[in-house]
């Protein structure tokens, strides 16, 4: 039996400098404290906890349990390692496949929901998950045009002769919405109030150190994976292909 790599673009890779490359997200998630204020003995889920930095906050917020989930096991391997003594759990599942049934008082889900593959089954998911009068709270990059800069490099990039022809092969892997409604309507449409939804725009700035940084900790997984286009190998087209959700 053997277990083949993680290459450089894929989240167990990825987890090995995410608690020091994962500047936007950390940051993101001051927001979502705020709005969620857990406290007390909150039974709490970590939705795409990543190797476990803010399920450690978590932790420290409230005397409930706490666990958190993510789909890479390079991920969740680092997170036991280095939280699993401070009594949290932590187990391999994507947000579509959660395993749990009315068990937690409150869902956290920082700088994930863009990844998942179907949104209704994940959102049907939290609402299984949650206990009656539960909730939930979910920041992610939300719309298609959430990098500017960024993505107006990629449309360079794929304006060049020799580049353009592999991003016509690109297939997006990730969950945008274009406005606040549509991610009200999707939480209604599994049974939740929505309080509060809203679509901010974030300026910062950054080195160009730290710019590559950001990008090696989340869309490298998305741009340079090779299963969401096809690939060329020494100027032929061998075997590659468009992964296609199945969930």
């Amino acid at each position: 039996m053997y277990h083949r790599k993680a290459m450089p673009h894929e989240f167990s890779e990825i987890a090995k400098r995410y608690r020091e490359t994962s500047l936007v997200q950390q940051s993101a998630a001051e927001t979502l404290f705020r709005l969620l204020a857990i406290g007390g003995s909150e039974d709490v889920l970590d939705v795409g906890c990543g190797t476990g930095n803010l399920t450690r906050k978590i932790r420290v917020a409230t005397s409930g349990r706490v666990v958190g989930i993510d789909p890479a096991e390079g991920m969740i391997e680092r997170a036991a390692r280095e939280h699993g003594d401070d009594g949290i759990d932590f187990a391999v599942s994507s947000a579509e496949a959660m395993p749990f049934h009315q068990e937690f008082d409150t869902i956290f889900c920082n700088s994930a929901f863009q990844w998942v593959r179907n949104a209704d089954k994940a959102v049907a998911g939290f609402a299984g998950a949650l206990r009656a009068g539960g909730r939930v709270g979910i920041q992610a990059p939300a719309r298609s045009d959430y990098c500017p800069n960024f993505l107006s490099a990629i449309e360079a990039i794929a304006a060049d002769v020799s580049l353009g022809p592999t991003f016509t092969r690109f297939k997006s892997p990730w969950c945008f919405f274009q406005d606040a409604s549509e991610y009200s309507a999707l939480f209604v449409r599994h049974g939740f109030q929505v309080p509060f939804a809203e679509i901010q725009t974030v300026d910062s700035t950054h080195t160009p150190s730290q710019v590559f940084d950001i990008f090696a900790s989340g869309a490298i997984a998305g741009y340079l994976n090779p299963s969401w286009g096809r690939v060329d190998r020494g100027g032929s087209q061998s075997g590659g292909y468009v992964k296609e959700s199945t969930s």
